[in-house]
């Protein structure tokens, strides 16, 4: 299974995370239609496997992801892909759109690994994810102004959430680089990792996640994916719903028994 990819490549540690790594390096991982069904498939692969805890994102070789794949060939098969059948004419998503769907709807939390710049749909990718990692010397950018395009992917979704309207409308209108000091300033990412050891803390971090407890963590994201499109009676409900639903697990149980001996809970999932 996890050798079927042309340009990915996907590992599963023992403790349950796993990576998917963008693997068109020489593109900064630049996406072209194979890369872009892939990249769902994958994630949606993840997000059934009960053997997966936690799912990383990021890129091979010094980028993240371009976005998408500018070369004239491939522009031209993504305008040609859309006139192949009645299926394609009728899709009002786009591989952009399934992709934020996949990312948001996946039942693991997700990690956006941002080893090198992201721009567009790349940036698009890691603002779908639950928690952004970047590394201390990448740079980000909407980019789509720059090329006379509106923007996809899910960022001026995404954007506004994480960042405020005004801030979001500066990123996007100007399409300027962000740098990594304002990106953590502005609450775009979720931490700023070391250069020198970047996949090492990505690992040491995606590992604290895998050792929680996986329906707690499954619940806890699809509250935090809901919480700005609900009124807060409902999410009230919905939060009470989920904890009662936890406290009926043996996750729980184990939890209040490790409190009580004083050591790390084995969490099993049940």
């Amino acid at each position: 299974m996890e050798n079927q990819y042309q340009h990915l490549l996907v590992e599963t540690t023992a403790r349950g995370v796993r990576t998917i790594t963008l693997n068109r390096p020489e593109k900064l991982n630049a996406i072209n239609m194979r890369l872009a069904e892939e990249i769902i498939e994958a994630i949606n692969a993840a997000s059934a496997d009960d053997t997966v805890k936690v799912l990383v994102l990021t890129g091979a070789g010094r980028g993240f992801c371009a976005g998408l794949d500018l070369d004239p060939a491939n522009v031209s098969e993504t305008m040609a892909a859309r006139t192949k059948s009645r299926a394609a004419q009728l899709d009002d998503l786009g591989w952009v759109g399934r992709q934020a769907l996949a990312i948001t709807g996946c039942d693991k939390p997700v990690i956006a690994a941002i080893n090198g710049p992201a721009a567009g749909a790349g940036l698009g990718l890691a603002l779908a994810a639950d928690i952004r990692l970047l590394q201390a010397n990448a740079v980000l950018t909407t980019g789509y102004i720059r090329r006379g395009l509106s923007p996809d992917a899910g960022v001026s979704y995404f954007l506004p959430r994480l960042v405020g309207s005004s801030r979001a409308a500066d990123l996007i209108l100007t399409a300027r680089d962000i740098r990594p000091d304002e990106s953590d300033r502005i609450g775009l990412v979720s931490q700023v990792l070391s250069a020198d050891d970047f996949g090492g803390e990505v690992d040491r971090y995606a590992d604290q996640l895998a050792g929680g407890p996986p329906l707690a963590l499954t619940l806890t994201k699809r509250l935090l994916v809901s919480a700005f499109d609900t009124d807060l009676t409902s999410h009230l409900k919905t939060e009470l719903a989920f904890i009662q639903q936890c406290f009926a697990t043996q996750d729980v149980t184990e939890a209040m028994k490790a409190y009580l001996e004083k050591r790390q809970p084995n969490f099993k999932g049940r």
